[in-house]
């Protein structure tokens, strides 16, 4: 099992991102204190990968995590859902043992 992967759904949602931005397709997941639930995933477009970031790349597109955030990330996969209640960047968190209607915040 990888640490952590990028679904192509989130790959092409990423690309699209950062051409759009101008930007370098490199998608940083990070995991903060707070949300609901003990914890919220943060994302956002990072610049260049840094030293201690683990990095998984799909379709020309690079997903970074800090070595902190990996531990409650470790065997999660990033995905980009679109349904009826919108469309969003989606965790899917083996490590999560409750988590909170919007999908952004969780506990382990």
């Amino acid at each position: 099992m990888a640490d952590i992967d990028l679904t192509p759904s989130a790959a092409a949602r990423v690309a699209a991102i950062a051409a759009k931005q101008g930007k370098p397709a490199i998608l940083r997941l990070a995991v903060e204190g707070g949300g609901c639930s003990g914890f919220q995933y943060r994302f956002g477009l990072a610049e260049q990968v840094e030293a201690e970031d683990l990095a998984v790349e799909r379709d020309g597109v690079t997903l970074v995590v800090d070595d902190v955030s990996l531990d409650l990330v470790r065997g999660s996969a990033v995905d980009f859902v679109s349904d009826l209640g919108g469309a969003a960047f989606k965790v899917t968190n083996p490590n999560a043992t409750a988590g909170c209607g919007c999908g952004t915040s969780f506990s382990v």
